[in-house]
């Protein structure tokens, strides 16, 4: 099976490393997303916000793999600080229609730039 390299400039540019996604084997493996705003790489401000522009970010890489939060089997999201674990949770639930992935959420003791909330995802293509 072949790894077909996703990018999108809808998304944040990777700030190691690393791919925003790989596709393969019919599945899409998506590298954790922070709250950057892709045309500026600024964070936005708050956990709220980050969360949401994380979501968000996920979302655009997804759909540059021709898949959709319909179609993601696991997530795994990174707190800086597991207190934000309900605000956090509430804005996941609202990127999905009632149908949930499986999903891991651990606190970390650093994100990359500063962040508050980093998401990644496994999906269907």
């Amino acid at each position: 099976m072949a790894k077909e390299v996703i990018h999108t400039d809808k998304a944040p540019a990777a700030v190691g490393p690393y791919i925003q996604a790989a596709k393969t084997g019919g599945m899409v493996y998506c590298s954790g997303q922070l709250g950057l705003i892709p045309e500026t790489g600024v964070l936005t401000e708050g956990v709220e916000a980050q969360a949401h522009q994380a979501m968000k970010n996920m979302g655009a890489v997804l759909e540059a793999a021709g898949s959709g939060y319909d179609r993601i089997v696991k997530t795994t999201i990174f707190l800086a600080d597991i207190n934000d674990f309900a605000a956090v949770n509430k804005i996941y639930e609202s990127y999905f229609a009632g149908s949930f992935p499986a999903r891991s959420c651990v606190e970390v003791s650093n994100l990359p730039k500063g962040g508050l909330v980093e998401v990644e995802c496994i999906a269907e293509a």
